[in-house]
């Protein structure tokens, strides 16, 4: 008898460790970027907390005797926080957009892989999952800060049940991709 062209258990199961094996390099690429670009993020934002909150103690001693010259300083001082922070901010989704959008690439680069080990309909998954995230990767570039904000105001309005679930769940998922194994 003739055999099935869809693998068995075990077989599935080690394409997909061999695949996971053969991408785990550029995933790891992936998730250092985008670690990087987060912790750019952070520091960046606590220095500038750091400034803002040092140069308004000081000011907050001179504006007793000081006059509006000091307070339109401050409000210059303000505006190029919020410049500086909207800059890394933009910088940080630029970066996700990347990571996000290079993590797509090599899941269509394995698609083949997974047609000759798994079959066709899985390399069908592959792709269509990888253009899923290249579409995902423009939209986010292609939106301003407002727009994501405002997008995820009005989804949080809409459903908040759903909204605290998926953000338990990218918790929980986040986590567990950054803890690693426990056999490591």
């Amino acid at each position: 008898m003739a055999k099935s062209a869809i693998p068995n258990g075990s077989d599935a199961k080690k394409a997909a460790e061999t695949v996971a094996a053969d991408a785990a390099p550029a995933v790891e690429q992936a998730k250092a970027k985008f670690s990087r670009a987060i912790d750019e993020a952070r520091a960046g934002a606590q220095a500038l907390g750091t400034q803002a909150q040092e140069k308004a103690g000081a000011y907050r001693e001179k504006l007793a005797g000081a006059g509006s010259e000091w307070v339109d300083e401050a409000k210059t001082m303000g505006s190029q926080a919020k410049d500086r922070a909207t800059e890394l901010a933009i910088e940080g989704k630029a970066k996700a957009s990347d990571a996000i959008s290079n993590l797509g690439k090599i899941v269509g680069d394995n698609a083949p892989q997974i047609d000759e080990k798994l079959g066709p309909k899985y390399g069908d998954y592959a792709r269509t999952a990888a253009r899923t995230m290249q579409e995902t990767a423009a939209k986010l570039e292609a939106k301003d800060l407002g727009e994501l904000g405002d997008d995820a105001k009005q989804f949080v309005r809409k459903s908040p049940g759903l909204a605290v679930g998926i953000a338990a769940v990218a918790g929980f998922m986040i986590a567990r991709l950054f803890k690693g194994t426990p056999n490591e």
